[in-house]
């Protein structure tokens, strides 16, 4: 399997990275997509990679909860600048949030279409952080469709309406994750829709922990858990859920 979204470089896993690692593996996680937040966090990300080169993978971006007045431009220049210089497969993660504050929803929006421009640039995906914020990042895809933007739509949680709109763009994946094995998170008649080859598992490890541990932290090995509830909403078996998510996350990141 692969975790496409876990953050396992951050100082929740300081004590224990290795053997984070090793508990992924031994359920079946083989690789691991590391989203970035902002440029601070970038050495502990190479330097997470480089003990896993050939399992852990890296993108680069803005995370629209660091956007920032004061900081937005160096932090832009920061991605645009290291994309060139290595084998990112993602720009990422980013978006708009409109959970944490909607203070900056301009900058917000600026910086997310920057980023787009830079993916289209460099052909890469974007893995798209969309909290409370459809309507706005809509928008944005709808006006720069030129850009032909494709990628992942992570932690997934929308309504049909939003299941709907993004399938109208052609290019999207969806990111499911914990929030599906939540009890009220109404997302069983949506997954209930979905094909599985628009699907990847996620993790958001450490945040986002599915049922039942919920409240503790999250690691990538728990994304064994996402894929059963997959299989037992889609009536299949976890086998299937595991080879065709992996098979549309290397088409995805990997190509």
């Amino acid at each position: 399997m692969t975790d496409t979204h876990t953050h396992l470089y951050l100082e929740e896993f300081d004590n224990d990275f290795d053997e984070t690692i090793a508990r992924a593996e031994a359920v079946g996680v083989d690789t691991f997509i590391f989203p970035a937040i902002e440029k601070s966090m970038f050495e502990k990300m190479i330097s997470a990679q480089s003990r896993y080169p050939q399992k852990i993978f890296l993108s680069i971006g803005l995370h629209p909860t660091s956007v920032q007045e004061k900081t937005y431009k160096q932090e832009l220049d920061f991605v645009e600048k290291t994309v060139k210089n290595f084998p990112f497969v993602a720009i990422g993660e980013i978006g708009i949030d409109c959970y944490w504050t909607t203070e900056n929803i301009v900058l917000q929006r600026l910086v997310f279409e920057r980023q787009i421009e830079i993916a289209a640039e460099y052909n890469l995906p974007v893995i798209i952080h969309a909290r409370n914020s459809f309507d706005e990042i809509f928008s944005i895809l709808d006006k720069r469709r030129d850009l032909a933007t494709r990628g992942i739509f992570h932690a997934f949680s929308g309504t049909v309406d939003d299941y709907e709109k993004i399938k109208s763009y052609k290019n999207f994946l969806f990111g499911l994750g914990g929030i599906i094995t939540f009890k009220n998170s109404g997302m069983i008649p949506i997954v209930e829709k979905m094909s599985l080859d628009e699907i990847v598992l996620e993790t958001d490890s450490p945040y986002l922990t599915p049922a039942p541990f919920r409240g503790k932290r999250n690691e990538s090995a728990n994304i064994i858990l996402i894929a059963k509830k997959i299989a037992e909403i889609k009536n299949i078996n976890i086998e299937t859920v595991a080879e065709q998510t992996t098979l549309n996350a290397r088409e995805m990141f990997l190509k």
